[in-house]
């Protein structure tokens, strides 16, 4: 008896449909075919395994499966349950009147327990998307899958419980989350709070304007100066994600296998920190299962990359296309999937190999020649896609021993919201375009024009400060931003003078 089980594949982060065909013929072997990859294969054993353990008799017949489409890599234990349920209906053990309506996923213990899978997020739009009334998964992918509304998510502990639930015999009532109150329930919630960084008032109010415009940035200084501290408090500054970037956010984490157990939404703004000893691949993403990067798991929030210099020199220059076109295209021999790759960068670096350059009370022992090779690890068009670079000192003892907390992140981000709905409303007919740090030379034109003093003001200090080119659209952006969070809606000459003031690198005579 031939048979037809649906189930699906991911690409990218995204799903497409497979249909599993299942013949049951005279004859004693098994072939899966189907361009199927070892874990795959691999599920003929736990099959075997499963369905003894339940009192199950694997079919003394010749079964055939075949993956379709047949030109499509299927990889993963995610095919268990649908090719058992697919020998079990060709054997005319179980109905197939329901097998059309479903979508069924999920891995086999050799107990025939359902373990979790990655990616049921984007397999359950597509189930929707193709009209099917629901999907069988594991429990633990229950909630995740349950965001997609108007879809019955059927979730089992085991296979006999699917196997009951296809025969009419039980009843699995279909799992339901409040999106909405999932939502916005911990949208507000932070680790890390702004009013616990004591002094270096001139380096919040970057990250503030950093925020406010989606910008890269880079701060320099030495060790214990608070980099790191300030970094892990930006996702508390940024604006709440929308519904649509939070499932985009979630689709990314469910293919890499990150969403925690029981978790349905990411509903705060990721924040990725590798370590310096990432290689590119896992940077960008790819590999020989194809998997989204650090990069891509922080879309639509933070990628920070804590001591720039000791990277990879490799590794930093594949950043390059994905900073400006904020996405990843990864292609092989073999495949050719894209991922996004939206996200804030911001990087610290010590100004020197010992790391006491500048420093007020500290001796640098590092030669100038040194200190340019230091700097020279990271390259000018890595530099040209960060916009604010700012310098940073120790905290002197009194702000250190100041008992009195900051300015709390709730006040400093209901700025950045207002500055960010300012660039909501401009941008509103430009596709694509949701921030000031994404404009194109043409809306700089457009929308961050500087008056007559202003141009003679960036032009002067070009001149005497030796700044680079490169920094005139950069010094743009950022006085665009700045000018947000004052509302005013003409830059003007102060706005341009404070964003001068974030080009530290781009003077030729730095570290000299």
């Amino acid at each position: 008896m031939l048979v037809k089980v649906f189930a699906a594949a991911l690409q990218g982060i995204d799903a497409i449909q497979v249909t599993i065909e299942v013949n049951a013929l005279r004859g004693i072997k098994f072939f899966l075919v189907g361009l199927p990859d070892n874990a795959v294969k691999e599920s003929h054993e736990r099959i075997n395994s499963a369905f003894q353990y339940n009192g199950l008799r694997f079919p003394g017949k010749q079964i055939i499966v075949n993956m379709a489409p047949a030109d499509i890599r299927k990889e993963g234990s995610a095919y268990d349950l649908p090719i058992a349920i697919g020998i079990l209906a060709a054997d005319e053990k179980i109905s197939t009147d329901k097998l059309d309506k479903y979508l069924i996923m999920g891995e086999l213990g050799l107990d025939g327990g359902l373990m979790p899978i990655k990616g049921a997020l984007p397999i359950a739009i597509k189930a929707k998307e193709l009209g099917y009334k629901g999907i069988i998964i594991p429990t633990g992918n229950a909630a995740e899958a349950a965001v997609v509304h108007g879809l019955d998510i059927c979730a089992a502990d085991n296979l006999m419980q699917v196997i009951r639930f296809l025969n009419g015999e039980e009843e699995i009532t279909p799992y339901t989350i409040d999106t909405r109150e999932e939502f916005y329930s911990k949208q507000s919630t932070f680790p890390f709070d702004f009013s616990e960084v004591r002094g270096q008032e001139s380096v919040k109010r970057a990250f503030e304007v950093a925020a406010a415009g989606g910008h890269n940035l880079l701060m320099i200084g030495p060790p214990g100066s608070g980099k790191s501290m300030m970094a892990k408090r930006l996702p508390s500054i940024l604006p709440p994600m929308s519904i649509n970037e939070s499932l985009e956010t979630t689709k990314i984490h469910s293919v890499s296998g990150q969403l925690k157990g029981g978790a349905s939404l990411i509903t705060q703004r990721p924040f990725r920190s590798p370590h310096h000893t990432i290689s590119s691949v896992a940077l960008v993403g790819g590999g020989g299962n194809p998997k989204p990067g650090e990069i891509s798991l922080a879309h639509n929030g933070v990628l920070f990359l804590d001591e720039l210099p000791e990277f990879n020199r490799t590794v930093l220059e594949v950043m390059r296309q994905p900073l400006e076109d904020r996405k990843i295209c990864v292609a092989r021999a073999n495949y050719k999937v894209e991922y996004p790759a939206s996200v804030m960068f911001v990087a610290s670096m010590n100004p020197c190999p010992c790391g006491y350059y500048n420093h007020p009370t500290k001796a640098c022992v590092c030669t100038p020649a040194q200190i340019q090779r230091y700097m020279g690890k990271i390259s000018g068009p890595l530099l040209d896609r960060i916009d604010l670079q700012i310098e940073i000192v120790p905290v002197p003892f009194e702000k250190i021993s100041d008992a009195r907390p900051g300015e709390p992140s709730a006040a400093i981000r209901e700025r950045v919201i207002a500055a960010r709905k300012i660039q909501e409303e401009r941008f509103a007919q430009e596709e694509g375009i949701y921030c000031n740090a994404q404009m194109t030379p043409a809306l700089i034109a457009k929308y961050a024009t500087p008056d007559k003093q202003s141009l003679t003001m960036l032009k002067t200090a070009m001149t005497r400060l030796n700044l680079s080119a490169r920094a005139y659209d950069r010094i743009l952006k950022v006085a665009r931003t700045i000018a947000d969070l004052e509302g005013c809606e003409n830059i003007q000459s102060h706005h341009i003078a404070e964003a001068i003031g974030y080009r530290n690198l781009d003077r030729e005579n730095w570290g000299e």
